[in-house]
């Protein structure tokens, strides 16, 4: 089950108490406080996985606490320290104290750590309180508790390319051509229910990530239909690809459906909107495919490829296209960041 949103409590391991103790030896007749010190407790700490896609674990674990310091013992000897406790989330997870638009953390590279919660620090044993006044003291520190905060976990999928289209434009069977990924493909709306990533090769060790979302439907960003659920997958995108149904079961006209698809993105978020992206007519094995592609071109004002995501026409172009704008892209940003840091010499 895929699970994008949930919030947990995370305690610290509490610290071991201090030790009261004595020690008297052959060496030592008079002998004197010798109590150890208590462990500090365990932290508890965030890592991103790449082999992790989905936040259903911690769902399912509501309460997460770390384990707690050992006490101290006689002859000086501290207790054990508690071990960490380590969550594993995916690439992509923001980390917010629960109810709070404030961002703790934003785990965007595999490995990447942070620590939620701090284990409590140990006690003092009677070891430490010893003064020429009181050379025999009978008391010890308490461990002190940990630190306990409830978070909000919210996924966001880091990706290249976001598949953007209305219910049954073919995005799922476009992402199963190009990659390994096999998302539910139907003739029916709404075959996509979560959102699902795969992994494009240009088969000369360049990559690109493309995620698909439910399709959207006029009111989106309002919460009809399944893809407003979704659309937080596709704010880390750098590049949309609007995927346009030339030949809809409804009859409805393929630039009508760019134009709501854009206002919904636009609606949900204006930087979003902004975004660069490529329209791209899908279904040219069905009739009337191409004189809709022409309409749909002279919309646009401009070239929109057009491929058949179900027999593959077209669709090899549209990934060295992809591969071309995203590599001209990445050359200009890489120039841009070369002349303004020369700017600021």
């Amino acid at each position: 089950m895929f699970v994008d949103e949930v919030t947990i409590r995370i305690c610290g391991g509490r610290g071991g108490d201090g030790c009261v103790a004595f020690l008297r030896e052959k060496y030592r007749p008079k002998g004197g406080p010798a109590g150890g010190d208590g462990g500090d407790g365990g932290s508890v700490a965030l890592e991103a996985r790449s082999d992790v896609d989905t936040l259903f674990d911690l769902a399912r674990q509501r309460n997460v606490v770390a384990e707690r310091g050992r006490h101290g013992r006689g002859k000086n000897r501290s207790g054990r320290k508690g071990e960490d406790f380590v969550l594993r989330v995916p690439v992509g997870t923001l980390v917010r104290p629960a109810g709070s638009e404030r961002v703790l953390a934003d785990l965007t590279e595999p490995g990447e750590r942070f620590v939620v919660a701090r284990g409590g620090k140990g006690g003092r044993g009677n070891q430490h309180f010893a003064t020429a006044a009181n050379q025999a003291p009978r008391y010890a520190e308490d461990g002190k508790e940990g630190e306990q905060l409830d978070v909000d976990l919210e996924l966001k999928l880091i990706a290249d390319v976001g598949l953007v289209g209305a219910p049954n434009a073919g995005k799922s069977t476009l992402l199963g051509r190009v990659s390994a990924a096999r998302p539910k493909v139907g003739s029916y709306p709404f075959t996509t229910l979560q959102p699902c990533v795969g992994v494009v090769d240009s088969g000369d060790f360049r990559q690109l990530v493309f995620a698909d979302i439910p399709g959207l439907i006029e009111g989106a960003h309002e919460g009809a239909g399944l893809g407003d659920e979704f659309l937080r997958h596709i704010e880390r995108t750098s590049f949309l690809l609007y995927l346009i149904d030339l030949v809809p079961a409804d009859g409805s006209a393929p630039a009508e459906t760019l134009e709501m698809l854009r206002r919904e993105i636009s609606e949900y978020s204006a930087e979003l909107g902004r975004r660069p992206n490529l329209v791209v007519g899908n279904k040219l094995d069905m009739p009337g495919a191409e004189e809709a592609l022409a309409s749909l071109r002279g919309a646009v004002g401009g070239e929109v490829p057009g491929i058949s995501a179900i027999d593959g026409r077209g669709v090899r172009e549209l990934v060295g296209l992809l591969f071309e704008l995203l590599r001209d892209r990445d050359a200009s940003e890489a120039q841009g960041a070369i002349l303004g840091g020369g700017a600021r010499d």
